[in-house]
């Protein structure tokens, strides 16, 4: 289960990386890196740390095992993050069996949201009604992108789910580019989902879900307004508050959904539901909380701008994870798809202005 996939050595590491990066504040300006909601530095110094913080050097109790990730070259530490992050998106997969899509989805943020607010226990008494909202805005729109996306998962493989999803934030990049060639980007991804919708197959080798092609165009349309928000929310909470806001009212969002659908499957005759609560309360620190701590760690020695480049491969690696986890192969036409996805927004990155 997903537990396993964290070794004794590595937990305490993980754990002090996450209390120092959900302590950290975040930029002026934020973008989500993916699901995980995590925060990219503004400007091209995205080395740079944040006042008062030598990323160098570290206090408290936990001072000697941060030093470790500061070894680790931070384009390895972006992708243990992505790949943490596909592969809890992979291990859901089996939970949505017994609890359902929506009531697999709900207790994961449940699950997440707990552990943020319990880590950076949000003040709100100053936060003025449109912080509040945009906040609340976030969660709901974290709460689609999550609920599609996981619907997108159980119908189509992978890494077709995860390239058209990173459509969102690709679109978001094209709509605000000030140059002509941004337009070839554009034409080039949306070649690579010609070639995955009608060209690609589902794991039965047949034509692709029609239903899961549209949960996935619903979970991009989601990322979009997740990006615009997490701007907004990022300027105006301190530190991870405001994610924690957020994820908590996209649990509470989800609720009427999937409370029910989490309930039976916990109830029913045969089922284990401490071991189900378990696997859930593991797919939850891979996606979201481990990985937030890898890419801030990343962060501070790295400009945003290789970041982002990095962050381009997430479907690759998603189609990679499927394959090894879920025994999802792709045919060429699905990998030339996702190749002309992350050719244009690797391209649309570098191109761009910052």
């Amino acid at each position: 289960m997903p537990t396993s996939h964290t070794s004794e050595t590595a937990a305490p590491t993980s754990a002090a990386a996450v209390a120092e990066a959900l302590a950290m504040p975040p930029a002026p300006k934020g973008e989500p890196a993916g699901e995980r909601g995590s925060w990219r530095r503004g400007g091209e110094s995205g080395s740079a740390a944040p006042p008062g913080v030598d990323p160098g050097r570290s206090t408290g109790r936990f001072g000697k095992v941060l030093r470790r990730p500061e070894r680790i070259p931070a384009p390895l530490l972006c992708l243990a993050a992505m790949f943490l992050v596909q592969t809890g998106i992979a291990l859901s997969k089996p939970l949505f069996g017994p609890l359902g899509v929506s009531g697999t989805t709900f207790l994961r943020l449940g699950f997440a949201a707990v552990i943020l607010l319990a880590a950076t226990r949000p003040k709100l008494r100053d936060k003025r009604p449109r912080d509040l909202a945009a906040a609340a805005l976030l969660g709901m729109a974290s709460a689609g992108m999550t609920f599609l996306f996981a619907g997108a998962v159980d119908r189509l493989p992978m890494g077709t789910a995860a390239t058209i999803e990173f459509l969102g934030p690709l679109a978001v990049a094209l709509v605000f580019a000030r140059r002509a060639s941004h337009l070839l980007w554009a034409l080039l991804a949306a070649a690579g989902v010609a070639l995955l919708t009608l060209l690609g197959e589902g794991d039965g080798g047949g034509s692709l879900d029609p239903v899961g092609l549209l949960y996935a165009f619903g979970a991009a349309a989601c990322y979009s307004a997740y990006i615009l928000f997490t701007d907004k929310v990022g300027a105006a909470f301190q530190g991870f508050q405001g994610l924690a806001v957020s994820m908590t009212v996209g649990a509470l969002t989800l609720a009427p959904f999937g409370l029910g659908e989490a309930w039976d499957g916990l109830t029913a005759p045969g089922a284990s539901p401490l071991v189900l609560l378990a696997a859930v309360a593991g797919v939850s620190l891979l996606l979201p909380v481990i990985p937030y701590a890898l890419e801030m760690t990343a962060l501070r020695r790295m400009p945003q701008r290789v970041f982002s480049v990095l962050v381009s491969l997430e479907p690759a690696v998603s189609a990679l994870v499927g394959l090894v986890v879920l025994g999802q192969l792709l045919g060429a036409a699905q990998l030339a798809g996702i190749g002309c996805v992350v050719a244009a927004s690797v391209g649309a990155t570098l191109t761009g202005r910052r």
